[in-house]
């Protein structure tokens, strides 16, 4: 009798990480972030050290000037030279009057910390301060309380804009006495993000006229199966991929030189932007179709507009049309950015703000933007929902 003994498998497998290419791609992927890290100069400690800095413009900017008051005013001045400088004799006159302003050192750095004082304000009022450069640039550095007395002590850290001769420190007191209205910058606002929505709305449908044709060119199904047609064919998306390689901002520049800083200078950049972009997801509908109803109406003795018409436009028009919803959606959010260099709407508005330092004003702007943008997008899912069903 012949004993059989079962053979045991002893051979051992590494574990993933314990293998050579694991350990040679871990390296690389290593020595990549390690370089991406060093040549994009990330430096964690400056988001805590310059925090202070940021504070007073995102204060303002969660402020945004949305209605105004019947109000009153009082404020105070005082001035303050870089160090190595003079204040200019005779051109300074304090207000020997009203309430006064006092520095605990009339010069100095940036960066330096400086005590403000004041007194003879209105008690029990809250108030803001401001930097003045020589330019008349504002610059926000916080906010005071006044005591019962009218008096108040707050210390300042001179910012990056002083430049120039003489700064000012100047505290402005407000105080409601009657009703509320909708403030000038809203008003603004809301002309400016409607023409920022048709500003979309055109150039959206200006590409869609444009992109839908040559979405059928740019199809390889239907054009790569002659010579000639093939030419075309890689014709067109050779345009797609160029157009789609330059952004709408340096469109927006181009088009902004030729025919002059305004919303139309925007329509055409968003408009030759869009054409790329929508041509390339318009054609890659056309090549996921079903061939059957094409052969179908081929063999017929059908034209080949006719194909096109009959067989293949049923079977994409939901798709294209959700499709230009979904591009109007983006165009919305893309007009803000070339606003930024003279395509009109509300991003032209949102620049000379955010140039003044005027937080307040550009915090309207950008609330209007994120509610216009969630309509839009909820209006859209919606409608392409409706569509696709």
């Amino acid at each position: 009798m012949v004993d059989f003994k079962p053979s045991i498998d002893i051979s051992y497998r590494r574990p993933f990480y314990a293998r050579t290419r694991f350990l040679f791609f871990a390296l690389l992927l290593i020595s990549i972030y390690s370089y991406g890290w060093r040549v994009t100069e990330i430096e964690l400690g400056e988001l805590v050290r310059d925090a202070h800095l940021v504070k007073p413009l995102i204060r303002d900017l969660l402020h945004p000037d949305l209605f105004t008051f019947e109000t009153e005013t009082e404020s105070a001045d005082a001035y303050f030279v870089l160090s190595g400088q003079q204040l200019p004799l005779g051109q300074i006159e304090k207000d020997v009057q009203g309430p006064v302003l006092t520095l605990s050192s009339d010069s100095g750095q940036i960066g330096n910390t400086i005590e403000v004082s004041g007194k003879g304000f209105r008690p029990n009022e809250t108030g803001r301060i401001v930097w003045i450069n020589s330019i008349e640039q504002e610059y926000p550095l916080g906010l005071f309380e006044t005591d019962a007395g009218g008096n108040f002590h707050s210390d300042i850290i001179v910012p990056p804009i002083a430049r120039g001769d003489v700064q000012k420190i100047r505290t402005i007191l407000e105080w409601r006495t009657g009703r509320w209205w909708f403030s000038d910058t809203l008003r603004l606002t809301m002309a400016k993000m409607i023409e920022t929505i048709f500003l979309a709305l055109m150039a959206t449908t200006f590409a869609v006229l444009i992109a839908v044709p040559m979405s059928f060119l740019g199809a390889r199904n239907i054009m790569i199966s002659h010579p000639t047609t093939a030419v075309i064919y890689y014709s067109v998306r050779t345009i797609f991929n160029v157009l789609r390689s330059v952004e709408p901002l340096i469109m927006a520049i181009l088009f902004a030189v030729w025919v002059g800083i305004g919303p139309f200078a925007g329509v055409l950049a968003l408009t030759v932007h869009s054409i790329a972009a929508l041509g390339k997801l318009f054609s890659e509908q056309v090549e996921s179709i079903d061939f059957g109803p094409v052969e179908a109406i081929t063999a017929t003795g059908a034209t080949p507009m006719q194909v096109v018409l009959f067989a293949v436009v049923p079977q994409v028009f939901s798709q294209f049309l959700a499709l230009s919803f979904y591009r109007w959606d983006i165009n919305v959010r893309m007009s803000t950015i070339i606003g930024f260099v003279g395509g009109g709407g509300i991003g032209f508005l949102l620049q000379q703000w955010i140039n003044l330092l005027q937080y307040n004003q550009a915090g309207t702007a950008l609330l209007a933007i994120a509610v216009v943008v969630t309509i839009l997008d909820m209006v859209s899912a919606k409608l392409r929902g409706g569509i696709a069903a």
